[in-house]
């Protein structure tokens, strides 16, 4: 996935799709949309060859830099890798190969998780006993959304596939919610993870 690590929107993350190229620039019709005139329309693109994640600059008026060198060609990409789009905006490559942090800034803040195993880490401290099934794959899911905003409804199919049909309650979404906030805060107190958008649904929010 990619992470946001300078701009107004700091912290954001997009997963990518080995499927298909996610291009980055300032047209609404990007997969990530920066608002910058010192942006492209069409920037750069991150595309999978062979065995690993490619970025490649689109022709773009400012350039696009790989830990500070700037592209003349696709360039592949490894965990950690930070890729500059014009200079205005900093985004880091993170391979969800296995354990991938939810947070690159901030030392050991934040979280962590491991889909294999379903462990999950708080400010490097692991969640013990593990999060439960239903527990896992909400944080799965605002996870994988980025720090979109995602909808009860996708919540229902992230966590309960096998009911959709019989219909579940609002209430059982928000006990699953706040239980999921009460094992967070076994491990950081300070800090609310999930967010309650009003009339839209929940985001996952990072320090």
């Amino acid at each position: 996935m990619l992470v946001l690590q300078r701009g107004s929107e700091a912290g954001r993350r997009w997963p990518l799709d080995r499927t298909r190229p996610l291009v980055i620039g300032r047209s609404d019709e990007c997969d990530i949309v920066l608002p910058d005139r010192q942006v492209s329309r069409y920037h750069a693109q991150i595309t999978w060859q062979g065995d690993h994640y490619h970025v490649e600059d689109m022709g773009s008026k400012n350039g696009t830099h790989v830990n500070g060198q700037e592209l003349s060609g696709p360039v592949g990409l490894g965990d950690g890798d930070e890729i500059q789009i014009a200079l205005r905006f900093k985004l880091a490559f993170v391979d969800a190969g296995a354990t991938a942090p939810l947070t690159m800034e901030g030392g050991e803040q934040g979280l962590r998780l491991d889909k294999e195993t379903r462990q999950v880490w708080v400010n490097s401290h692991q969640v013990d006993p593990p999060l439960s099934l239903h527990q896992f794959r909400l944080l799965e899911s605002l996870w994988d959304a980025g720090g979109s905003v995602i909808s009860r409804d996708r919540v229902i199919n992230a966590v309960w596939p096998e009911a959709i049909s019989e219909g579940v309650s609002e209430q059982a979404i928000d006990a699953l919610v706040r239980r999921l906030r009460e094992r967070l805060a076994e491990t950081d107190e300070e800090f609310r993870y999930i967010v309650t958008v009003r009339g839209h649904g929940f985001r996952l929010e990072n320090r």
